[in-house]
């Protein structure tokens, strides 16, 4: 089988966990459920996993790609064993931030259906990390190393329309790139572009205050659809017409793009490992997000005999994904 992907150690870097448990308490975004959050340490290679503590027995939900229940609007993560009640929504946001932090392992017990929305970014999530303190533990770091291209496009249902011109790639690179372009008719947000080598150092002045946002004129229609119940200018962007209902404004001139690629990071690291490659993406949501996670791990899953395989020397030919389905923006 053709490799694209492998899991390979890092022998001068390792694994971390969280030093102290963390508490954390708000309400979820699209429930309008209040929730409370325990994060504990966790042992090496033992990866993120959730606790949904409210159910009885409680169910145990692994952060990788074969969890992922929805990516309606936001990314749920669920045990298969129990679905469809045993789901936890809007996770993006904390795994963007345990990324940041460089935080391999925890445990995160919730009592309730929905990651409490906290500002609407990751800021609260990773800032408490570092004031809490982080562990460094004795296994080595492991990363999926990007060997060859890995391309998903999303075709316009009916072959038209303005679903054209969506992808999502990984390319081979030596550290993690990430590249977004996006598109919103609206005078603020528009198009515009984002392209920048993410580390554990600049991920929190870059990225992480990028907050969620929404339009004044679709709120009516997602509440009736049971999403965006929790939702306020407290955890979230607001627009109308014209302008940003928030009081503050903007923490970057850019936030709506910078909030995007924070999903993304979200998104990707259900992976289960940080990545070594570069992500080019086109207009995508949690939905194309997670079918490249999803593609990347099984070349990884497949591979896990081969984790010190070098990367190949010739011409990389790239692997693409077409899939016709309608558009829509998390």
């Amino acid at each position: 089988m053709e490799k694209f992907a492998i899991l390979k150690e890092e022998k001068n870097e390792f694994q971390c966990t969280v030093a102290n448990i963390l508490f954390f308490k708000g309400v979820g975004l699209h429930t309008g459920r209040e929730a409370s959050v325990v994060i504990r340490p966790a042992k090496a290679d033992t990866g993120i996993t959730f606790v949904r503590r409210d159910l009885k027995p409680n169910v145990i939900i692994k952060a990788n790609p074969g969890s992922i229940c929805s990516t309606t609007l936001r990314t749920s993560i669920g045990s298969a064993k129990a679905l469809p009640y045993a789901c936890i929504s809007t996770v993006e946001h904390l795994m963007s931030a345990l990324w940041g932090a460089g935080i391999d392992n925890a445990v995160i017990e919730i009592d309730g259906d929905e990651i409490p929305a906290m500002d609407g970014s990751a800021r609260v999530f990773y800032e408490a990390f570092y004031e809490s303190g982080i562990k460094e533990l004795s296994a080595n770091r492991k990363y999926i190393e990007i060997l060859k291209p890995v391309v998903i496009t999303r075709a316009p249902a009916g072959g038209g329309g303005d679903g054209s011109g969506v992808s999502i790639a990984v390319y081979p690179a030596d550290d993690f790139e990430v590249s977004y372009a996006m598109d919103f008719n609206h005078p603020l947000v528009r198009s515009g572009s984002f392209d920048m080598k993410i580390d554990g150092f600049n991920f929190h002045k870059e990225i992480s205050k990028a907050r969620t946002f929404g339009f004044l004129k679709d709120v009516e229609h997602l509440k009736k659809s049971g999403l965006a119940l929790g939702g306020s200018l407290d955890n979230a962007l607001v627009l109308n017409e014209t302008s940003v209902l928030n009081k503050e404004g903007l923490r970057y001139k850019d936030e709506f793009i910078r909030h995007k690629v924070l999903d993304l990071i979200g998104d990707i690291y259900l992976s289960g490992y940080r990545i070594k490659g570069r992500v080019s993406a086109k207009k995508t949501g949690h939905d194309m997000n997670s079918k490249l996670v999803k593609k990347i791990w099984g070349h990884v899953e497949n591979d896990k005999e081969d984790v010190f395989t070098r990367r190949e020397k010739e011409t990389p030919r790239p692997l693409i994904v077409k899939i016709t389905v309608p558009v829509q923006f998390a």
